[in-house]
């Protein structure tokens, strides 16, 4: 019998890394020089903002996502903190809205203008107060609106409700005690029922993040952790650390027992932290390391061997920090699956990194993008704190949010549906955009069309709202 190599077969073998060229960078940004081991970066379809160097006090910058080229050393930051800003993250659904934390001890949520920042920003639109030590680590809830957790030096992780009235909040809504060191990471399972995290004691633990209840806690000697990341709906956690040999190290958990991992990977000897993201919908893993030029990429498997190396975008900039971009905010035509934001400190710049799949067609490639979470809530803070859990339930084409595609359709013959009843379908989708519902069908998210492109046989209900919009 002839022997046959196996080849696993893969649409994302081939993923390259594309730079962007040095006028579509971030020029002259000055960078912060903290040592804190956070992403420094964060970025949204409109904005992209980043922690900077200042004198007397903290700061970060927001720049329009189109800003690019050499930024003014004088524009306006936003400003309102009194120690080094140590991390910030955009408001999962409102573009306008961003946190901050500080070594000043506090939290601050901020509204940045719909034009952009044309002069200081230095009064919150929520300010929160409860950390008696620098605040090191903030993250939003994936799936409540307005639900923000805060850990600092202090071991504390708090929640807060930002639909509180008081623009000053002084209590938060639970603070969970149970950390014997200071908190590296943390993150949030699909739904938002469960947060993980990573402790400096080398720990992986995961709460119930509404009782602050401990479910589980790994101490697995062969393996520190200094990074947890949820991966996906696989029900699996990833780490990134150390080995008892101090090589730099990667493992895999399943999130129903922590005992021991499913898989440990030892990558090299260098010592700056790696920092792991995943593509829930592409299960891509991606593992940048701080100070390397280079980050691994790798697709994720429910069954053994589970990971899967594809290969390794390489440069000889070092990166200190990075943001990614939503998968609303990809360019789909030219196949973008995962955009980072590397810190380039020795240049003082910003440098998007687009992750493609090569292609010959320049048409919309619906294999590479599957229905992806949406940008609206799946429920309040309220009915999150009164119990609720809820997964997002708003499924949307990544087509349909595209900016870029939104644009070209407005230009080609296009109707906006601004209502469909409820007893439609989920989603109708077309050659030339989708008819979005939520799962409940309570709500509708209305997107542009093409006449010539709807199928009257396949859907006559919505051909005849089609045709009562346009009489």
């Amino acid at each position: 019998m002839t022997w046959r190599p196996q080849y696993r077969s893969s649409k994302f073998r081939h993923v390259f890394g594309k730079p962007a060229t040095k006028e579509n960078c971030y020029d002259g940004v000055p960078i912060t020089r903290s040592v804190h081991d956070n992403h420094l970066c964060a970025a949204n379809p409109r904005f992209i903002a980043v922690i900077t160097e200042c004198a007397g006090g903290g700061a970060f910058l927001v720049l329009s996502i189109s800003h690019t080229g050499k930024v003014d050393p004088h524009h306006p930051r936003v400003s309102g903190h009194r120690g080094n800003v140590l991390d910030v993250k955009w408001n999962p659904f409102n573009d306008f809205c961003i946190a901050s934390c500080s070594e000043d001890a506090t939290v601050k949520v901020w509204e940045i203008p719909k034009h952009g920042v044309l002069k200081n920003i230095t009064v919150p639109w929520k300010e929160l107060q409860g950390h008696s030590r620098r605040v090191g680590l903030i993250e939003w809830h994936p799936t409540a609106n307005n639900v923000l957790f805060s850990t600092g030096y202090d071991y504390q992780v708090m929640v807060w409700n930002l639909d509180a009235p008081e623009q000053v909040i002084k209590n938060p809504v639970r603070s969970i005690s149970v950390h014997p060191d200071m908190v590296l990471s943390m993150s949030f399972n699909m739904d938002g029922s469960r947060l993980a995290t990573s402790c400096k004691d080398k720990k992986i633990r995961i709460f119930d993040p509404r009782t602050g209840a401990l479910l589980q806690e790994a101490n697995c000697k062969s393996h520190k952790a200094s990074k947890v990341l949820y991966l996906g709906n696989l029900k699996m956690l990833l780490s990134t650390g150390n080995s008892r040999w101090n090589h730099r190290q990667i493992a895999l958990w399943d999130q129903e027992d922590l005992s021991q991992p499913l898989l440990q990977e030892d990558l090299d000897g260098s010592s700056g932290v790696l920092f792991p993201f995943y593509d829930p919908d592409t299960h891509m893993l991606y593992v940048a390391g701080k100070g390397d030029g280079n980050i691994r990429y790798y697709e994720i498997s429910s069954e053994k061997p589970y990971i899967h190396f594809l290969t390794e975008y390489r440069s000889h900039l070092p990166q200190k920090g990075m943001g990614i971009m939503p998968k609303r905010g990809l360019d789909v035509y030219s196949c973008e699956v995962f955009r980072f934001y590397r810190l380039v400190t020795i240049k003082s710049l910003i440098e998007p990194l687009s992750m493609i799949v090569p292609r010959r067609s320049e048409s919309y490639q619906e294999d590479i993008y599957p229905m992806t979470a949406g940008c609206e809530p799946a429920m309040s803070a309220a009915e999150w704190m009164s119990g609720m859990d809820k997964g997002h339930d708003c499924i949307l084409s990544t087509r349909a949010q595209s900016p870029a595609i939104v644009a070209h359709e407005q230009q080609h013959n296009e109707v906006h549906l601004d209502a469909v009843p409820r007893t439609c379908h989920q989603y109708a989708q077309t050659g030339h955009g989708s008819f979005i519902f939520s799962s409940d069908l309570q709500q509708v998210h209305p997107v542009w069309i093409s006449r010539d492109a709807l199928s009257l046989r396949s859907y006559p209900l919505l051909s005849f709202v089609l045709y009562s919009l346009e009489g």
